[in-house]
């Protein structure tokens, strides 16, 4: 028997509205709520999964 490594990757996302001046005020604000783990992507945030064999 031939043994395998199979890579899983997840694609994880969530829009966030935020109230802000700019829209780069708006990403700076979530970036730093993400930062502060305020902001915590889960289970419920996956669109996609792959599952593939890893090749180094």
């Amino acid at each position: 028997m031939t043994t395998y490594k199979i890579e899983i990757q997840e694609h994880l996302s969530r829009v966030i509205e935020i109230e802000a001046p700019s829209a780069e005020a708006a990403i700076d604000k979530v970036r730093a709520m993400y930062r502060a783990e305020e902001i915590v992507l889960d289970g419920d945030d996956c669109v996609a999964t792959e599952i593939e064999e890893f090749t180094d």
